[in-house]
């Protein structure tokens, strides 16, 4: 197989972007069985494209009469393109560089492609697939291998999700209402039974009637015992109609909070990284916030909510049954509502800024955790508790004004009810003189009255808990809005060749909206095979320029190319695929040591021990007696800066990357590890991929480079081969001993000796 380290395609118009896989060596078993047309169609009906069976047979069949030794892959492109199926994309994949959340796909096994089912709940590590006879079975990934996966999917762009109109930003608020009524069954089912449950509460005010005016003054025992049956049943009804009622909310509240938290929680993974608000606790905390916005859709809240408008409906019984009395709540239920109205408008603001030092209180928290030590070392604890006791103030000023007038609200309310109830009274008893109403009717009319002004005491309630989610939501929007690394409706292209090189083309780069520019790089092209070596002081911009190129910084202005293609106009997953970047700060996750070094994938467990060996990291491992399953902590708690360096390249080299782009890959490490990095990434890096690697040694440029860039205040100052670059540098300057290491190390590595000090090219 000429092509195995597969990529996946960006969504595409008819006809499909081609998508090829990216050169690497071919491995034996990954013999490419014969596709037939049912597995085709399978694959179809599983991602929910509909396509009528006799229009893909005929396509299928003109394929292979034109084409008789047609790849998979290419029978899958050439259907989609002769049936004109708008909007779907196919993708040709290793099954260890696969997303297991895009299933369904086909894979391979026993030399049959096999339907591989989207999966929910079930181990990281296994698939349930279905055979050609419809047979399923679940199989580790592991046994699989990497062997290829051939995967479709229809799906509106993403900027369908979070766009609308002429490309406004939808809001938080309009992602929560489209899950919520994404399916429409379940209003007509909650409706349904809160009509039932509000018809059943007035039996409650007739049975009160009917026992005050027939039983009470005859003593009609079977009467009662009618009524009492009869109320049993009513109660009975209501309890498993509520029960329902509740189950339905609650699941629709998850689902909301699940496909709306995980929308979210994408976005801030693909944002633009210069783009980035500084304060990562701020940006937790809005996040995070997403979880009132679940509770507010819960069943308590909605109940709440929804019985709201039958209050009229009482009204209207009391009508009937007390005549006069209903004028007395319909002169305050307007009351009431004036009451919450002017409630929610004076808590908005409040709120606002009460969220917002709440934010900036997490953010304190979480900078603090993060630079415990610094704290200690400079004994400036005292300097962040009083921070911390000033945020504490205000959020506390804030709360006692948002609880004054919300209890205030709550206790008027109440007051209100208490009048109603009087009122009613008063007015039931001059209806009882002149004969309009019975004791029996009084007594209902003040049952019923109980369910009017009470459920507006509790929706004001609410209603304040809404102005909370409200303001998360617009927190949220806050995140939204925030610039991901590819526009949501850009059309991306997907290269079916290895990039032959990198060029920057007036490439200017600066923070955020800052005027300062931190870099500035006219042009620059490396070529495949070079291996360049980045010098300069602390602060040139070495450690940007590469960011820069890895595409985790936007330029500014410029553009930057993997071969024919712009850098930011190329599918992210090509882009990981071809490049891999090393930061100088490697960042370890909760789990053990083996995932973290298999954080983009599954990789064979013999390629994995290889690198392991060759890196040093089975002297990490040996000491745990897990080895490999040792447990790491969060942020890598436990291991050393080297030791996290390590992991770092180990996920560089399982990569197998064709431009490497390392930042400072041995600052942290000894003498002898040093040098079995080096060596290492001399011999794994391939004879036609491009190194570029951030240093302040130059003894790695002699050893790795043949070629250096020198970079002084975002430029580049010199370009050419270790051999004259460097002298050139420091000619003319004093023989210090600091330039007569330099020249040691630029001489051949047969004739010096290498020391560990590394100089700073000024």
């Amino acid at each position: 197989m000429a092509d195995s380290n597969p990529i996946i395609t960006n969504q595409v118009e008819t006809p499909p972007v081609e998508f090829k896989t990216v050169d690497t060596e071919p491995r034996a078993h990954q013999k490419i069985p014969f596709l037939s047309s049912e597995s085709v169609l399978q694959l179809f009906k599983a991602a929910k494209i509909a396509v009528a069976e006799g229009a893909l047979n005929s396509a299928y069949q003109q394929i292979l009469t034109q084409q008789p030794e047609a790849k998979p892959f290419d029978l899958i492109r050439g259907i989609i393109t002769r049936l004109k199926l708008k909007g779907v994309r196919p993708g040709l994949f290793q099954l260890n560089r696969f997303d297991l959340r895009r299933l369904p796909a086909l894979v391979i096994h026993e030399d049959q492609w096999c339907l591989a089912e989207a999966r929910e709940g079930e181990a990281a590590d296994s698939l349930r697939i279905i055979d050609a006879q419809g047979e399923r079975q679940t199989l580790s990934i592991a046994a699989l291998g990497p062997c290829p996966v051939l995967w479709v999917e229809k799906r509106t762009p993403l900027s369908a999700a979070l766009t609308t109109g002429e490309g406004a930003r939808v809001s938080a608020k309009r992602l929560v209402f489209a899950e919520l009524f994404r399916s429409k069954r379940w209003i007509l089912d909650v409706t349904a039974a809160t009509l039932v449950v509000n018809v059943l509460a007035i039996a409650t005010s007739l049975f009160a009637m009917q026992t005050y005016d027939r039983v009470v003054p005859t003593l009609a025992y079977a009467t009662l015992a009618t009524l009492v049956t009869g109320m049993l049943i009513v109660v009975l009804f209501d309890w498993i109609l509520k029960m329902v009622r509740a189950r339905i909310l609650d699941r629709v509240a998850c689902r909301v909070d699940r496909k709306v938290s995980q929308q979210v929680f994408d976005h801030i993974l693909h944002l633009q990284l210069d783009k980035r608000p500084q304060s990562l606790g701020t940006l937790s905390a809005q996040v995070t916030g997403l979880d009132s916005v679940r509770q507010f859709f819960s069943s308590t809240t909605i109940f709440t909510l929804i019985d709201l408008p039958f209050v009229l409906l009482f009204i209207v019984f009391i009508y009937v049954i007390g005549g006069p009395v209903s004028m007395v709540y319909l002169t305050l239920l307007p009351i009431a509502f004036l009451l919450g109205f002017v409630t929610q408008q004076r808590l908005r603001s409040l709120l606002k800024i009460s969220m917002t030092r709440n934010n900036e209180r997490q953010g304190a928290l979480v900078d603090c955790l993060r630079g415990t030590e610094s704290i200690r070392s400079a004994n400036a604890g005292w300097r962040f508790s009083t921070l911390w006791q000033e945020i504490t103030a205000d959020i506390n000023d804030y709360s006692i004004q948002q609880k004054s007038i919300t209890n205030l609200s709550m206790t008027t309310t109440a007051s209100l009810a208490s009048l109603a109830y009087v009122g009613a009274i008063v007015v039931g008893v001059y209806q009882i003189e002149t004969g309009g109403l019975t004791m029996g009717g009084l007594i209902a009319c003040s049952i019923l009255g109980g369910r009017v002004i009470a459920p507006v005491s509790r929706a004001v309630q609410y209603l304040t808990q809404w102005q909370q989610v409200s303001q998360t939501l617009d927190m949220v929007d806050q995140v939204l809005n925030l610039k991901s690394e590819r526009d949501p409706d850009q059309h991306l292209v997907f290269p079916d060749q290895t990039p032959e090189c990198i060029e920057l083309m007036d490439v200017r780069f600066s923070y955020g909206e800052s005027p300062m520019i931190q870099l500035e790089v006219p042009s620059l092209q490396i070529k495949a095979g070079e291996r360049v070596a980045l010098l300069g002081p602390v602060g040139s911009g070495k450690s940007t320029l590469l960011k820069v190129m890895a595409g985790m910084y936007r330029p500014t202005e410029g553009r930057i190319k993997l071969g024919e293609a712009d850098l930011w106009e190329t599918d992210p997953n090509y882009l990981s695929s071809v490049v891999s970047y090393l930061p100088q700060q490697v960042s370890l996750f909760k789990g053990t040591l083996r995932s973290n070094l298999m954080l983009s994938g599954a990789v064979p467990d013999g390629e994995m021990l290889t690198i392991v060996g060759a890196l040093g990291i089975d002297q990490i491992a040996a000491n745990s007696p897990q080895h490999l399953d040792m447990e790491i902590a969060e942020g890598g708690s436990g291991l050393s800066e080297g030791q996290r360096q390590l992991v770092g390249l180990s996920r560089v080299f399982l990569a197998k990357p064709k431009i490497w782009l390392l930042d400072e890959p041995t600052s942290s490490l000894d003498v002898a590890t040093e040098d079995q990095v080096i060596e290492a990434i001399d011999r794994v890096v391939g004879p036609n991929d491009i190194l570029i690697v951030s240093t302040h040694r130059p003894m790695i440029a002699n050893r790795l480079a043949n070629r250096v860039l020198v970079v002084r205040q975002g430029r580049i100052v010199e370009d050419g081969t270790p051999q004259v670059v460097l002298p050139k540098i420091f000619s003319g300057r004093q023989q210090t001993a600091a330039t007569k290491t330099v020249k040691r190390a630029i001489a051949p590595v047969k004739e010096t000796g290498f020391g560990r000090g590394g100089i700073d090219v000024v």
